[in-house]
């Protein structure tokens, strides 16, 4: 073979480092985000955190003053305290800033969407907005002051005189409760678990953990320290007993327990009233009395502070009438406000010794890095402005009125990628009059209507969720009516439809729903 040389040019995308900082700061959301911020404060040395009133940096930007409008503002609730001014405007260039990153952005950093009620008619009924003053307590702080189920019993713990075995028994079964107060693992295995191969204490431990189990289980909430929901519901029901000796319900209930809980699942009173050698009238009342317990001890103790929701993006109502828009602004509570160190940045340009190629590295990391995440909110209001100009009837109707709209309309509108709009979307979230949603929430499928149009699947869930809440207790609806009530709205949708949107909505079957 003849060796040789040929040149040839080619084309190829390649994802510089920034580019590939920009995708994953847009894809994080606000808690990570915030990791994401710590972890770059600690390692990178230009880069520090602004206090609120701080003066910030400005490389080669003239700085313009465009202060929010507040005269025509009648803002619901505690929305208002989004805006701030003395911003400059995103259309300026970002080339080499290194600018904290705005509180918000006039222009794109206030949306104002005019409700079209032209296809619903009339004004929408009144709602209460979920941003009042009322509720501006910090949530996360009322978070932190719940006590644990662990805090709990083991200062119920701290009342019974034991020795000093049984004390650390029953504090390693505490420790090994889940969530909603089960004790999962058997005791054998726990006893197997700490003993080893040493049979011997494996029973002690065992029989320490049986005396621990009696102990545990009388504590409160009643029913914690239960092994599966049958013993659960007994635990209370026998605290019931004790107190009402005569309760034949509870008796008939205490004997219902004892069966295999797919009966009462399927709610099977016959086969119940078989078992139990009670009446079915008797079986209807103790299921009755079954559904008012509590399965999960431990719900009330649970963290609720990871289940917070900081909102993004806050949609508020101004104007009335006629002259009724949806402004749009980003939260600035979530917004960290960065800079590049001026005296680290000073002594770097005024020293050019050894190793200040590697620092000056740094400082453009830095420069990046803020210019990255004032993109990604930048991005994240333009999607956010985007969707509540095409979901207007929603932000003045409700979910009744949500319009199908899919990714691709928003990121032809913007001139994005599809797969950009989906890094926005996902775990982004949007604050507005009816609650606060994920920015996913506004997109749906669209289902056929009888006038050729289309009804989008969030509002025929809407529709479904509507028929069960006014169905009657004593005759459930099922899939097959959900279905052909949906067909005199004019909205074809199938049964198996229906039945997939029910389960989303986590709504039972019409045979669990029906009232005893």
């Amino acid at each position: 073979m003849k060796q040789g040389l040929s040149l040839r040019v080619s084309q190829h995308l390649a994802l510089t480092p920034q580019l590939q900082q920009s995708i994953r700061l847009l894809q994080l959301s606000t808690l990570e985000l915030s990791q994401e911020v710590e972890q770059m404060l600690d390692d990178n040395p230009f880069l520090e955190l602004t206090a609120e009133e701080a003066p910030r940096e400005e490389f080669g930007l003239p700085q313009t003053d465009t202060p929010v409008r507040r005269d025509d503002l009648e803002t619901e609730g505690a929305a208002s305290s989004a805006a701030s001014s003395d911003t400059p405007a995103p259309g300026a260039d970002q080339g080499e800033a290194e600018t904290a990153v705005p509180d918000s952005w006039d222009g794109d950093g206030t949306h104002e969407v005019s409700p079209d009620d032209s296809e619903w008619g009339g004004d929408a009924p009144a709602r209460k907005n979920n941003l009042g003053d009322e509720e501006t307590a910090d949530a996360a702080e009322l978070a932190r002051s719940q006590e644990s189920l662990t805090a709990f019993l083991h200062r119920q713990a701290l009342a019974l005189r034991l020795s000093e075995v049984d004390r650390a028994a029953l504090r390693f079964l505490i420790e090994s409760l889940n969530d909603d107060g089960y004790l999962e693992d058997s005791l054998a295995s726990l006893a197997a678990g700490l003993a080893g191969d040493d049979l011997e204490q494996a029973e002690e431990l065992e029989h320490r953990f049986s005396v621990a189990l009696h102990l545990l289980q009388s504590l409160e909430p009643t029913g914690v320290g239960a092994r599966h929901l049958g013993e659960c519901l007994s635990l209370q029901l026998k605290a019931r007993l004790a107190e009402m000796p005569d309760d034949a319900l509870a008796a008939t209930a205490l004997r219902v327990c004892a069966q295999p809980m797919e009966l009462l699942a399927r709610r099977d009173i016959k086969r119940l009233a078989q078992l139990c050698g009670d009446a079915e009238a008797a079986v209807r009342g103790a299921i009755g009395l079954i559904g008012r317990l509590e399965p999960k001890p431990g719900r009330r103790f649970v963290d609720v502070e990871r289940n917070i929701i900081v909102p993004d993006v806050i949609v508020a109502k101004v104007g009335r009438g006629a002259q009724q828009k949806f402004v749009v602004r980003l939260n600035a509570d979530v917004m960290p406000r960065l800079r590049v160190h001026d005296i680290y940045a000073s002594a770097l340009r005024q020293h050019k010794g050894e190793g200040s190629q590697a620092l000056q590295q740094r400082l453009q990391e830095a420069r990046w890095f803020i210019k990255n995440i004032q993109q990604r909110f930048d991005t994240i209001l333009r999607v956010s402005s985007a969707i509540v100009e095409r979901q207007k009837s929603f932000f003045t109707h409700g979910e009744l009125a949500m319009r199908p709209l899919v990714l691709r309309e928003i990121a032809d509108e913007l001139g994005l990628h599809e797969s950009t709009i989906s890094r926005v979307t996902t775990a982004k979230y949007m604050a507005t009059p009816f609650g606060t949603f994920e920015l996913k929430y506004f997109f749906g499928s669209g289902l056929g209507t009888e006038t050729g149009g289309n009804a989008s699947s969030t509002a025929v869930r809407a529709l479904i969720k509507q028929f069960v809440a006014s169905e009657s207790p004593k005759k459930p609806l099922s899939d097959n009516q959900i279905s052909e009530m949906l067909k005199e709205q004019g909205i074809e949708c199938a049964r198996r439809t229906v039945a997939k949107y029910r389960e989303a909505l986590k709504i039972a079957p019409a045979n669990l729903r029906k009232a005893l």
